[in-house]
């Protein structure tokens, strides 16, 4: 066995190339002969609809040894970059809170600010929903008379 297998541990990063692609992830050469996958979810922090267009192969890559159980190395493109999380574009705020805000109806209702505020706003929400239900089951449900025993 080559030595350089000992440095393909949990946590580091190693360089490798691209061995072959599947539709649900690409398989990676490492040093020392082995081969390790890098699953579809861990080739880039975008959708990844199909792998070939992040990786052709024979392209060299540097990956994150997730787990080694065996001969099996799970592999992960997108944690041997910690520099492109920080780049990432933040997530724009939804623009329904900008029409909800201009809602009149909507401008009674609190705002969660804690997961507190959140479990009160839940059961307000399931009492004033069990309210309103009620009239529809007391129409549903058949009436029960007291019988004339005469």
């Amino acid at each position: 066995m080559p030595t350089e297998q000992t440095n393909i541990v949990p946590g580091s990063i190693v360089e490798g190339r691209v061995q072959g692609i599947t539709n649900f992830g690409a398989f990676i050469e490492l040093a020392g002969g082995m081969v390790g996958l890098v699953h579809i979810s861990e080739i880039a922090d975008t959708y990844v609809k199909d792998v070939r267009d992040f990786l052709q192969e024979g392209d060299p890559v540097k990956v994150k040894v997730l787990n080694v159980a065996g001969k099996k190395v799970g592999l992960s493109i997108k944690q041997a970059n910690p520099v492109s999380a920080p780049e990432k574009p933040a997530r724009p705020a939804p623009q329904y809170q900008d029409r909800l805000s201009s809602n009149s109806a909507s401008n009674n209702r609190p705002r969660p600010s804690s997961q507190g505020n959140l479990d009160d706003m839940i059961a307000k929400f399931l009492k004033e929903s069990d309210e309103r239900l009620q009239p529809l089951r007391n129409r549903m449900e058949p009436r029960r008379r007291p019988r004339n025993n005469y």
